[in-house]
């Protein structure tokens, strides 16, 4: 799983921006976190990261190193312009500028990457159950210069519902925060759930006004893949992936 090419999955669109979400292959971390950990933040060699991130750029044919945050879990929006890589606090970044690259990381919250039709602004932004009750989605769309008919969406690998059980209390969070939960009772009973986190974001899509038929997957659970991507309900100490995006 070392060296090599590294994984990508990318987006089916056909617009004017650069797009696409990491696996674990190809690049040198060791274990725990072999083998393209892009996270400064989770106990990798700092030198494999940096090494690890130097293969995206290179083979992602990127103009710059992505503006990496420091995500939080909740709901500041920053444009690329003012991050200081790995230092700002913010789980959405956004562009109006040719030449930055917006990115967050994940292992098993949702990357999410959206981009006006015309590819006039873009942006990436981390959502967990926590950001999606908080109204991450709703603060990055309100904070872009375009209308929300005019975006197409697209949610990367995240945890699917089958391998995502919570308490009620994080449905009833979600609730009180005015985002509506597509979750299910656990077989497992006491007042567990199975929650959606894909679908939830789906819902929030349409309550924003983004058209239907505009938001699209790559559909692949974290939890269940571990060949290919980090899951930190599952192994805890791991590495992250990441969605990243641009405009040309």
């Amino acid at each position: 799983m070392t060296g090599g090419k590294i994984g990508i999955l990318r987006p089916d669109w056909a617009l004017p921006v650069e797009a696409g979400f990491t696996t674990r292959c190809g690049g040198v971390s060791k274990a725990p976190y072999d083998s393209l950990n892009l996270a400064m933040h989770v106990g990798d060699d700092l030198a494999a990261v940096r090494e690890n991130r130097r293969r995206l750029a290179e083979q992602a044919g990127l103009p710059e190193q992505p503006r990496w945050v420091a995500q939080v879990h909740g709901t500041r929006v920053v444009h690329a312009g003012e991050v200081e890589r790995d230092v700002t606090e913010a789980d959405a970044v956004w562009t109006d500028q040719p030449g930055q690259v917006c990115a967050v990381l994940v292992a098993d919250c949702l990357p999410i990457l959206l981009a006006d039709h015309a590819g006039r602004c873009v942006a990436a932004v981390h959502a967990g159950w926590r950001g999606l009750a908080a109204g991450i989605i709703q603060r990055t769309i309100e904070t872009l210069p375009v209308p929300a008919s005019d975006l197409v969406a697209c949610i990367g690998p995240c945890i699917g519902p089958d391998a995502y059980e919570v308490g009620a209390e994080v449905i009833e969070a979600m609730i009180a925060g005015g985002t509506v939960p597509r979750s299910w009772p656990s077989l497992s009973g006491d007042e567990q759930f199975q929650l959606d986190l894909a679908a939830t974001a789906e819902g929030v899509f349409s309550q924003v006004g983004i058209r239907a038929g505009a938001a699209t997957h790559v559909v692949h659970c974290t939890f269940t893949d571990p060949a290919r991507l980090y899951s930190y309900r599952r192994d805890e100490s791991t590495g992250r992936i990441a969605g990243y995006i641009r405009r040309w």
